[in-house]
């Protein structure tokens, strides 16, 4: 009782009271606001496993990190920057381009403008190590071409399902339609590897997901990695933030609190 937690849970945590599991509760490490520990578990844990447990990412190795200025990507880079050398090329829209230079990406790509595929392959003939996507579709073939051999692609979202403020069927039926796939003999032949990762099917594995926990609270203490706060808006403001997100505007991690950050406690703070 009175202890500081994070919390990891499928649904259910945007209200004010949460009941949820012991075992899905992890304590917040010395010096942690609760923005960032709101903004830790579900983007860290994916990200670090994407890149170590499926990615096996190490020294010398290129990257390509789709949604580069999102929670994932975000997260992904910081975890990048942890073994050395790493080459990461980002995806994102112009804007974010000097941010994501200030956080390690060697070579942004405006993805609205240019082919990625095309940039990547002019610095990088033979293509990356490692293509995390969370895109979908189409984009999962790229990704599948743009690898070295023993590449590594991990898919982890189908984010070209969702086309705008409104569902459009006919762009999601064809999202659906050019989903990659792939025989287990075009593998062999390929020498590359495609895995699927998905945090909401990992809840029968408590001791798995508490042992990455630990690894990121070491490196949040370490100061190597440090959650990246957008925003945060009370939950009378959620139509707004939901907004913030939509239209893309967001580098790093759009956080909601029971309500809007009182003057007083401001004050009482500095």
């Amino acid at each position: 009782v009175g202890d500081k937690v994070m919390v990891l849970a499928r649904s259910g945590l945007w209200q004010e009271v949460v009941n949820v599991p012991a075992s899905q509760t992890f304590p917040m490490p010395e010096g942690m606001t609760f923005e960032e520990a709101a903004a830790l578990l579900v983007n860290y844990i994916t990200a670090y496993m994407i890149l170590f447990d499926f990615g096996n990412l190490r020294p010398n190795q290129s990257v390509l990190i789709h949604m580069a200025a999102g929670g994932v990507g975000t997260a992904a880079i910081q975890l990048c920057k942890t073994v050395e050398n790493v080459t990461i090329f980002g995806t994102a829209s112009a804007s974010k381009h000097d941010s994501l230079k200030e956080s390690g990406v060697a070579h942004p790509i405006d993805y609205r403008t240019m082919d990625y595929a095309e940039e990547v392959r002019k610095i990088s003939p033979k293509g990356v190590d490692i293509v995390l996507d969370p895109l979908g579709g189409s984009d999962t073939s790229k990704a599948f071409n743009l690898l070295k051999p023993m590449g590594k692609l991990i898919t982890y979202g189908v984010a070209n399902l969702l086309t705008g403020q409104k569902k459009n069927l006919m762009a999601m039926a064809k999202t659906w339609w050019n989903q990659f796939s792939i025989t287990a003999l075009q593998l062999l032949h390929q020498n590359k590897a495609v895995c699927g990762y998905h945090l909401g099917y990992m809840d029968e594995e408590a001791e798995l997901i508490r042992s990455v926990v630990a690894k990121l609270v070491n490196l949040y203490s370490q100061g190597k990695i440090k959650p990246k706060i957008d925003s945060v808006w009370p939950f009378d403001q959620v139509a707004e933030a939901m907004r913030q997100m939509q239209e893309k505007k967001n580098v790093g991690k759009v956080i909601l609190v029971p309500e809007a950050p009182k003057e007083e406690s401001k004050k009482a703070e500095n």
